[in-house]
């Protein structure tokens, strides 16, 4: 098999990841609970794990990181921490339903960010979106259709002019390029993409205190008589037991980038990248999506063949290559209905650190022959 469904999730981990995982669910107590060996143990290695992302972030207290089951409830939580009926927020059309959904749920006021016909988003009409209401701008760093990569340092200018809070959605980037707390005000994360870790795991990371009303509310651990949950990080997110073996496969995940280096594990995935898109860019029947000409993008190429529907062609790259790619339409609604590819979606093709050259020369080869095929 060939596997390049990494944005979804990637399936090849550094070694140590899954022998952490193996290793806490025999050795690990519940973390932040007791003072015997097997709880303490977990409670340090936790830590760790706070460390060692804080460090890839640059976010200072590893106590600014709090840790959930996925990029999604990390959306849910903060998106409904923070914003309520009566705010107005400004998005994008390139967001996903983790993002979307929440903020339609709230009841808020919405303005979006449109795009051009390469997904790339048009950053000049922010401040004309921008109401005296508005206290939120929300986007994700980088879109997981496209592959383009959000000017978040543009937009975070326009956030601290205007006294917004900035929300990144750092799913697809993290681990992959240069992510951090100069970005944004707030950070969420999931562990099994980019991060290289478990699935089931995930955070948010702030600058601090942040005015959080705590979506999801039981034992912490601490303060057990206190009615209500505390909104101080990390507790406000982390309610009930932590996993606490995957954030240990997560906190080793993190340490081979941290060792390995976010430009380097760039490099080689842009490399990977540009391959498939060169051997891609001039092929009859083929339509590619996105902006090629910027030197930052995530390692994402989603693409058509003509005469067939993304799921008939991600099929044939299954069936017949043993492909592994991922088609329809991303659950980013509205970029689709902006590219005209709600009925089509598309194939997406991502690659990993841990792909090779020879993959994606195979992958294009396979594209062409059934490009041809279609013809």
């Amino acid at each position: 098999m060939i596997y390049l469904d990494n944005s979804a999730t990637t399936l090849t981990k550094p070694e140590n990841v899954g022998k952490a995982v193996c290793y806490a669910l025999s050795n690990f107590g519940n973390p932040g609970r007791s003072f015997h060996d097997a709880a303490m143990t977990a409670s340090r290695e936790v830590f760790k794990a706070r460390e060692a992302i804080a460090k890839l972030t640059s976010a200072g207290d590893p106590l600014n990181v709090a840790f959930t089951s996925s990029a999604t409830e990390s959306l849910n939580l903060v998106i409904h921490g923070l914003i309520k009926s009566g705010d107005h927020v400004i998005t994008t059309v390139t967001e996903h339903n983790s993002v979307l959904r929440p903020l339609y749920k709230t009841g808020c006021a919405l303005d979006f960010i449109d795009c051009d016909d390469e997904g790339v988003l048009d950053i000049s009409r922010v401040r004309g979106l921008i109401r005296p209401e508005t206290g939120f701008l929300i986007c994700t760093h980088a879109s997981n259709v496209t592959g383009n990569v959000t000017d978040v340092h543009e937009l975070y200018e326009i956030c601290k002019e205007n006294r917004l809070t900035m929300i990144l959605d750092v799913s697809q980037t993290l681990g992959v390029i240069e992510t951090n707390l100069g970005m944004a005000d707030v950070l969420c994360f999931t562990g099994h993409k980019g991060m290289l870790g478990p699935q089931g795991t995930g955070g948010v990371i702030t600058k601090g205190r942040l005015p959080f009303s705590p979506v999801k509310t039981g034992g912490a651990g601490a303060n057990s008589f206190e009615p209500v949950q505390s909104g101080d990080m990390p507790d406000v997110f982390e309610a009930g037991t932590l996993n606490s073996h995957g954030i240990y496969g997560l906190q080793k995940a993190v340490e081979f980038i941290n060792e390995t280096g976010v430009e380097t594990i760039f490099k080689k995935e842009k490399l990977l990248n540009d391959l498939f898109y060169q051997n891609m860019r001039d092929v009859e029947n083929v339509v590619i999506y996105g902006n090629f000409s910027s030197p930052e993008r995530i390692p994402v190429i989603s693409l058509n063949v003509m005469g067939l529907t993304s799921a008939e062609l991600s099929w044939k790259l299954w069936d017949d290559y043993k492909i592994a790619t991922r088609s329809g339409v991303h659950c980013a609604p509205l970029l689709h209905k902006r590219m005209n590819t709600a009925d089509q979606g598309m194939t997406r093709f991502s690659f990993s650190y841990f792909n090779t050259m020879e993959e994606a020369e195979i992958a294009a080869a396979a594209v062409k022959e059934i490009a041809k095929q279609a013809d």
